[in-house]
C-alpha cells in the first residue's frame, strides 16, 4: 500500500489481516452513544508538533484531534461518509472488516459492523487485505456499495459490490463481482476506488509489486497494473460486468486496455476527487527515494519506471515522443517513506485553509499543505502538522468538507488503530500539546 509498501526490510507495515452482522441505521444510531468532545479529552494525547506559524504562508496550521477514544479499532485505512446518512463515518478496516460511527456522538464506547469479509480477504503480505470502499452516489435508491480487496487463489485483487437491504443491513451473499485482477507478487496492489463527480468509478491499482517492476507493467497499456481505471458500474461491454466509457483515453489505442484512465504509476495508494474543482488528487508511492502527489488526468503518463518523483529511475530512457506529466510536488526520503494521499480542504472549521490540498507521510506523521492551480503549485509545501506517535494511513471527507484522519498507533504490528479529525479556529483545546515541528 502506499505507506507501508516499501521494497526493502518492512519497517511499519501500514495494513496487515463471512459472516455479516445486520444492521439497521437505527440500530447503528443507538450503539453509538457519546462522541469525545474536543475540550475534554481525559487521556493523555499522543505528541501533536505543529508547525510554526511565522512559517506558514497562505495555508494554517492544522491541529488534530483524536476522537472515538473508546472505540478499539483494528487497522483503519479509510474513513467515508454515505451520502444520504452523512452523520455516519464508515470505517474500512484492512483485515475485512466496516465498522460504523456516529459522528455526532464521539464519546461513543461501541461500533456497529456493517460487513464483515475477514474469511473472503487475503492478508499474508501487509499491502494485502480489504482496501477500500465506495458508496454508490444513488445509495439511497440503489442501496450499493463497493469494495476492492485482495483474495487468494490464485492471488488476485477483486472490485465488487454488495447491496444493502430495505432494513439496512448489507447482504453478503449479495457480493457481485466486477472485475478480477491477476497479482504476481504480494505487494503494491494500490488502492483507492471511488466514485467521480461524472458518476463513473475509478480505481487505482499498482504495479503487480517486487521491486524495480520488473515486468515493465508500469509502461504497459495492454495490462491494468499500474494504472488508474474508469468504469462505468452501470454499463456493461463486452460481456463484462461493467461498461466502458464512451470518452476514455486509450479506446482507440491498439492493444491498449480500454478502462485506463492514466498509466505510468508505482503504487497509488489514496486519492480523492476535489469536490469544487473536480481534480483528482493522488499520493503515488515511491520506491527508494522519491514519493510524490499528482493531479491524475486523462490520457497521463506519469512516467513510472522511468521516472520516480520528478527524478530518473530507470537507466532506460524514455522515448522522445513520451510525454511524461511532472508531479504537483514531491519529497525525499529525508521528509518520509511513503506518501498517504489526502484531500482538498472544502470544510468551514478552517477558512484559512480552504482550497488546500492537505496530505502526509505513513511513517513521519508530517502532514504538508500546498496550493496548486491546474495542477501546478503555486504555494507550498507547508508542514501545517505532526503526528509523532502515529502511522497515518488514510485521510477522508465528510458531508461538511471536514477532514478526518485514520492512523496506526504504537507498533504497528498490533493492529490498534484511531480516529482524528482537524478541529476549528485554534483555541487551545486541553486534549493537545502543540509545539513547533519539523
Amino acid at each position: 500500500m502506499g505507506i507501508h509498501d516499501r521494497d526493502r526490510p518492512e519497517s511499519g507495515p501500514r495494513f496487515l489481516r463471512r459472516r455479516l452482522l445486520l444492521v439497521t441505521t437505527l440500530i447503528v444510531l443507538g450503539v453509538l452513544s457519546g462522541v469525545p468532545s474536543t475540550t475534554s479529552l481525559d487521556d493523555p494525547a499522543p505528541r501533536i508538533e505543529e508547525a510554526n506559524p511565522a512559517a506558514i504562508s497562505g495555508v494554517p496550521r492544522m491541529r488534530p484531534m483524536r476522537v472515538f477514544k473508546d472505540i478499539r479499532l483494528k487497522r483503519p485505512i479509510q474513513i467515508l461518509v454515505r451520502p444520504d446518512l452523512p452523520d455516519l463515518l464508515y470505517v474500512v478496516e484492512q483485515p475485512g472488516r466496516i465498522r460504523v460511527l456516529d459522528r455526532t456522538r464521539p464519546d461513543a464506547t461501541e461500533a456497529a459492523t456493517l460487513l464483515d469479509i475477514r474469511p473472503e480477504v487475503r492478508m499474508k503480505h501487509n499491502e494485502e487485505g480489504l482496501l477500500s470502499m465506495a458508496f454508490s452516489p444513488d445509495v439511497a435508491n440503489d442501496g450499493l456499495f463497493y469494495l476492492y480487496y485482495t483474495a487468494s487463489s490464485p492471488r488476485r485483487a477483486v472490485l465488487s459490490r454488495f447491496k444493502i437491504a430495505s432494513d439496512g443491513a448489507a447482504d453478503p451473499e449479495s457480493e457481485e463481482i466486477l472485475l478480477e485482477v491477476p497479482q504476481p507478487f504480494g505487494n503494491h496492489n494500490g488502492g483507492t476506488v471511488l466514485f467521480g463527480p461524472d458518476g463513473m468509478l475509478y480505481l487505482s491499482l499498482g504495479d503487480g509489486g517486487a521491486a524495480n517492476d520488473p515486468m515493465g507493467h508500469g509502461q504497459d497499456l495492454s495490462t491494468l497494473l499500474g494504472t488508474v481505471l474508469r468504469i462505468d458500474p452501470n454499463g456493461s461491454t463486452d460481456g463484462k460486468a461493467y461498461g466502458i466509457p464512451s470518452d476514455n483515453p486509450f479506446l482507440d489505442v491498439e492493444g491498449a486496455r480500454p478502462e485506463i484512465w492514466a498509466y505510468g504509476l508505482r503504487n497509488i495508494w489514496r486519492m480523492s476527487f476535489d469536490r469544487e474543482t473536480g481534480e483528482l488528487w493522488a499520493g503515488d508511492v515511491g520506491q527508494n527515494q522519491w514519493e510524490e502527489i499528482d493531479v491524475v488526468r486523462a490520457g497521463g503518463n506519469y512516467g513510472w519506471r522511468y521516472r520516480e518523483g520528478k527524478h530518473r529511475f530507470s537507466r532506460d530512457e524514455p522515448p522522445a515522443e513520451l510525454e511524461l506529466l511532472d508531479p504537483v510536488v514531491d519529497y525525499p526520503r529525508s521528509d518520509g517513506i511513503s506518501v498517504t494521499g489526502g484531500h482538498v480542504y472544502r470544510g468551514t472549521a478552517r477558512p484559512k485553509a480552504f482550497g488546500a490540498y492537505l496530505y502526509a507521510d505513513y511513517q513521519s506523521g508530517r502532514i504538508w499543505g500546498i496550493r496548486a492551480v491546474d495542477g501546478e503549485m503555486t504555494e507550498g509545501p507547508k508542514q501545517v502538522a505532526r503526528l509523532r506517535n502515529s502511522l497515518i494511513s488514510s485521510f477522508g471527507e465528510d458531508a461538511d468538507g471536514e477532514l478526518w484522519i485514520c492512523t496506526f498507533e504504537g507498533d504497528p504490528t498490533s493492529g490498534v488503530g484511531a480516529i482524528w479529525r482537524f478541529t476549528g479556529p485554534l483555541e487551545r483545546a486541553t486534549a493537545t500539546t502543540a509545539d513547533g515541528g519539523a
